[in-house]
């Protein structure tokens, strides 16, 4: 189970990243979360491993 500390930490990553981003509608949005969640549950919840998780996730979106 996730913490309020680190679902906290979670969300202020994904919203950096995606306001970064220009591709970052609802489906990229949604792999970058999975993808923050997923990192976060092998332990990995320092703020640049999940930055890196995130923006590493937001690359492999396709672009339009």
């Amino acid at each position: 189970m996730i913490d309020t500390a680190t679902k906290a930490l979670l969300r202020t990553v994904l919203d950096e990243v995606c306001e970064a981003g220009p591709r970052c509608e609802i489906g990229a949005r949604t792999r970058v979360a999975s993808k923050l969640l997923e990192t976060a549950s092998r332990g990995d919840i320092s703020a640049d491993r999940l930055k890196l998780a995130a923006r590493n996730a937001l690359s492999e979106v396709p672009t339009m």
